[in-house]
């Protein structure tokens, strides 16, 4: 969301932007607005400890009722899939505010997987009246559910974000940076893991870090890191297979300017998130995306990403084959990135001063 904050922010004259926290994942969210020099104006504070996703939805709608009691806006964004999402269209809904769908129409077909982003994207879609879709397969699949009204592929503000985040580093001593990785050597390869979806709890997660400690264990030379994700139920799996081999690095969640710096030099990508089975191609990056199934089909079909699954089999045979064989490695690397061009901010803004 960002990038078209910004953008919003630049044409002040047509747009006043009212930005709401919702205080979730604090140490993430304040170190991120910090980056991109953004301040909310309301912050819903909702972060409990071991909530549950009733707790989430049921606090940032009833939140997100003051906010509106407070101001009608002309426009709601939700962006994404989260409840926050879901809760925000609904809150809009309730008191009759349009809301706009940022990242719509991704679908992977399976009503658990991702669970529960899946089923909200798909009532956020349902309830939006204006989607901006990032690919042309996100506007084929609102389509198939009869949502063709205001629907605009624009590409993906994740790369917005991206390049914008580049640039601002660049702009800063890049030994800052490295000097927070001292236990890399950057003259090796360096896979980059971050894992953390509710589906693989349990025996996923266990596969996943015993695949990674079966590689790290054949390719000494290869350098897994890892920054953990907070949820317990990832933190115990990965510290007790990952912890103690010597060339797999277990660290704190990185800030999001030192995670695209690492991303930027690592040598491919394995992981769960969402975001950065967009980010890592516009990089030149290789994405192993350990689902079984994934809303960013694009990625897999354009050859930016392999769909690995959660299997031990399955993920070692794709590590291994980006370690062994460059030609895959090549041809993967230099796949065209399919989620924009990082212009999507800039697009939106056009499309809403033409239309509102």
């Amino acid at each position: 969301m960002a990038p078209l904050i910004k953008e919003f922010q630049i044409h002040s004259d047509l747009f006043n932007v009212k930005i709401c926290l919702t205080g979730q994942h604090r140490q993430m969210l304040d170190q991120i607005n910090t980056f991109f020099g953004i301040t909310g104006d309301y912050d819903l504070n909702l972060m409990l400890p071991n909530q549950t996703l009733f707790d989430i939805t049921a606090r940032c709608l009833t939140g997100l009722k003051g906010v509106f009691d407070t101001i009608t806006p002309d426009l709601v964004f939700v962006q994404g899939d989260t409840s926050t999402v879901l809760a925000g269209v609904l809150a809009a809904f309730y008191k009759q505010i349009p809301a706009a769908h940022l990242e719509a129409g991704l679908r992977s077909g399976g009503k658990y997987a991702p669970f529960p982003e899946e089923v909200n994207r798909i009532i956020t879609g349902h309830i939006a009246d204006y989607h901006f879709a990032p690919t042309l397969k996100a506007v084929q699949n609102l389509a198939l559910e009869g949502i063709t009204k205001n629907v605009y592929m624009v590409g993906n503000t994740v790369i917005d974000a991206l390049y914008l985040g580049l640039d601002i580093i660049k702009k800063t001593e890049n030994q800052k940076y490295a000097g927070s990785f001292p236990f890399l050597d950057f003259s090796k390869r360096i896979i980059l893991v971050t894992g953390h979806r509710r589906e693989s709890f349990g025996d996923g997660f266990e596969n996943i870090c015993k695949a990674v400690a079966h590689i790290a264990n054949q390719y000494q030379n290869v350098q897994f890191v890892y920054p953990l994700h907070f949820n317990p139920h990832v933190r115990e799996p990965v510290n007790r297979i990952l912890k103690g081999i010597p060339n797999v690095y277990l660290i704190e969640p990185l800030d999001y300017p030192y995670l695209i710096w690492l991303m930027e030099r690592c040598y491919f990508v394995l992981t769960d998130s969402g975001g950065i089975q967009e980010e890592a191609p516009a990089l030149g990056k290789p994405v192993l995306v350990m689902r079984e199934a994934t809303e960013r089909q694009e990625g897999v079909e354009a050859g930016t990403a392999k769909l690995a699954g959660t299997r031990f089999d399955n993920l070692v045979q794709a590590m291994r084959a980006l370690l062994d064989n460059s030609d895959l490695y090549t041809q993967m690397a230099n796949a065209v990135n399919p989620y924009g061009d990082g212009t999507a901010s800039k697009q939106i803004v056009e499309i809403l001063t033409r239309i509102l």
